[in-house]
């Protein structure tokens, strides 16, 4: 899962997203059409009409679309090279699948929903732990299943719905298991930290500076600048080897293949893995919800799409070499800022994004960042995730006055933090799904048995609190 610097809020075109009619009225009943592909012009293809935006089946002109997509690349290009670094996947490989994938997503969305799918941070764990155990394969293995299993869940909401989802997930529930995934990750921040410090904390504090003294994207991409000042430290330091780089140049030149590996499945990961789809499809909820807001149009109808388009690239990632995906947030700040939600410029991200995938000698680069800059970013990213479940619990006013809420998120909390472990049945569950089920059974479990004795005072626990803070207890702002 990314984790967002800072990215502006959403601002909404109208009151209430209005019916998306894009597939009848606005899109041409040609085959291009039908996949997203009909664009039409925005105004005069030079700017953004004042008080509106560029709806996803409309662009601006090309060479102003194809800008505006290479700082979609810029964007996601942190976070998405990042997940690579730390598991130890091949970097060009990862960027390869996220190119196919958001490509994959805008055809399967029919071009509906602008996004870009990168490499998710929820993926991290599990990795690490699969590749300790079964190797690289293995991991690749539950990356596939958890893509799978993504995959069934968006081909239920196409025909179910998202209201069994809501009713499955509140927001206690999913702020709870995005902040258990971040905060079990804080050990291998710690490990990278600790190995180059003073790197590390250069990183570090580039990155808390960048993201408040800058304003314009610069600054929303503090942890990409971080890892660069970093980077660059780290060489005065003599601590990057770049063997690797001159390899490359010297075997494969400026051109060539990406490194491809097939999975290898063992059942013991399903522990590990499937609870990370609970969190890519909050994501993915979260996703076409914003672009909704910012578009005006009513998204719901192909919220399914959406999810199985994420399990598919997945799966697609897992089955060669790269790591899963998820929508991204980062992509969302530039869409706000540019008010272009244009799918051909994410059309223009994804082809960028595989251009780079063949040039092993940046893939090479982009591997040689040592651990002590990984450690530095680690450490705001890992938080930020935890934090991110946090901000759910915060914008839905989750009531912990409330037993029910409280003791889950305790449970869940300290299960994940602490990286629980239990053998069953010949499988391994470790923190992240022994908390994530703990959420579950916990909550649920708690919320019927309180309903049914009556003792939550006819309160239900999923209800927002709406109890007003006391004027001695409020801040400066009120």
């Amino acid at each position: 899962m990314p984790a967002s610097t800072g990215s502006p809020s959403p601002e909404p075109s109208s009151s209430a997203p209005e019916p998306d009619t894009t597939t009848t009225a606005d899109r041409p009943d040609t085959f291009a059409g039908k996949l997203g592909l009909g664009w039409r012009i925005h105004g005069d293809g030079r700017s953004v009409t004042p008080g509106e935006v560029v709806r996803p089946d409309e662009r601006l002109s090309w060479p102003r679309t194809i800008g505006i997509g290479a700082q979609h690349v810029v964007a996601m290009f942190g976070a998405t090279f990042l997940v690579p670094l730390i598991t130890g996947f091949p970097p060009s490989t990862t960027l390869f699948f996220s190119g196919i994938g958001t490509i994959l997503f805008l055809v399967l969305t029919a071009g509906r929903v602008p996004s870009y799918l990168g490499s998710s941070f929820a993926f991290i764990a599990p990795i690490g732990a699969a590749m300790g155990e079964y190797g690289p394969g293995g991991a690749l293995g539950g990356v596939v299943m958890a893509g799978a299993s993504l995959f069934l869940i968006g081909l239920l909401v196409q025909f179910l719905g998202t209201r069994w989802l809501q009713a499955l997930m509140p927001p206690l529930v999913t702020g709870t298991i995005v902040a258990l995934i971040g905060f079990n990750l804080a050990p291998a921040a710690k490990d990278n930290f600790m190995k180059a410090p003073v790197t590390a904390l250069v990183t570090l504090a580039s990155i808390v500076l960048v993201s408040v003294l800058f304003r314009s994207i610069l600054g929303r991409l503090s942890i990409l600048v971080g890892v660069v000042i970093g980077y660059l430290t780290a060489i005065a330091r003599g601590e990057v080897d770049f063997a690797p780089i001159q390899e490359a140049w010297e075997n494969e030149g400026l051109l060539g293949l990406p490194q491809f590996h097939s999975p290898e499945f063992h059942l013991s990961l399903i522990g590990l893995f499937v609870p990370v789809i609970l969190v890519l499809v909050a994501e993915n909820i979260g996703h076409v919800k914003s672009v909704s807001l910012m578009t005006g149009k009513n998204l719901d109808p192909v919220m399914g799409r959406a999810i199985m388009a994420d399990g598919l690239a997945t799966v697609m990632a897992g089955s060669g070499g790269g790591s899963g995906t998820t929508t991204y947030a980062e992509n969302i700040g530039v869409m706000a800022a540019t008010k272009v939600y244009s799918t051909a410029a994410y059309w223009v991200a994804a082809v960028l994004a595989l251009l780079l995938s063949f040039m092993p000698v940046f893939g090479a680069a982009v591997a040689s960042v040592p651990a002590g800059v990984l450690g530095g970013a680690a450490t705001v990213l890992y938080g930020m995730i935890g934090m991110l479940g946090v901000r759910i619990w915060v914008q839905n006013r989750v009531d912990f006055s409330n037993p029910v809420n409280l003791t889950t998120a305790a449970i869940a909390m300290i299960i994940g933090i602490a990286d629980y472990t239990w053998s069953a049945f010949g499988i391994q569950f470790a923190g992240i799904a022994l908390g994530t089920a703990a959420t579950l059974i916990v909550f649920h479990g708690m919320r019927g048995l309180a309903l049914w004795r009556g003792t939550t005072g006819g309160v239900d626990p999923i209800q927002p609190d709406y109890t007003p803070v006391p004027k001695e207890h409020s801040g400066p702002m009120g």
